[in-house]
């Protein structure tokens, strides 16, 4: 699953490249290690090993239209669809790292989606979502300089537009 993502190129400037969906460390074995890294948790996304180099340093903006979560009992599951009203496109927190197969040379470039907990619009589908960076907020989730801590606070509820898929 390649999509675009958003982060800074070398020279500071914005840029958009497609990426892998599944956060794989330059150090990983081999990119098998991305299935187990689609989403970090903001909890820990500062600290754990497979999260911590992108968080300080590669941070990136994922562009949606909306994301989705399912509910109910299995067989009889409902997706729903989740948007952000008066927003037709918005980002989502993401991470991104450059792997490099050693035998081959090629190149991967993968991103995962930073996740929290749920806010209460979301909470009766799902108990975590992930984190909506705000169009003013950008250039600071984008800044290795810059505190993202604070950007990975809940978005509020009444901003989402939840409707069936």
């Amino acid at each position: 699953n390649n999509a675009p993502v958003i982060r800074l190129a070398a020279d500071g400037a914005r840029e958009c490249v497609l990426a892998r969906w599944g956060l794989v460390p330059g150090w990983a074995p081999d990119l098998k290690f991305g299935n187990r890294c689609i989403n970090a948790r903001a909890e820990t996304v500062a600290t754990l090993p497979a999260f911590r180099h992108a968080f300080r340093r590669q941070r990136c903006l994922v562009p949606v239209n909306a994301f989705f979560e399912w509910s109910g009992e299995k067989g009889h599951r409902v997706k729903w669809r989740i948007g952000v009203r008066e927003e037709p496109l918005f980002a989502l927190a993401g991470l991104w790292e450059w792997w490099q197969d050693r035998e081959s040379g090629d190149g991967v470039v993968s991103y995962t989606i930073v996740t929290r907990a749920a806010n209460s619009a979301i909470a009766p589908l799902h108990d975590r979502m992930p984190v909506i960076v705000r169009e003013a907020d950008y250039a600071r989730w984008l800044d290795p300089q810059a505190d993202a801590q604070p950007l990975l606070a809940p978005y509020d509820a009444d901003a989402l537009r939840i409707e069936k898929a």
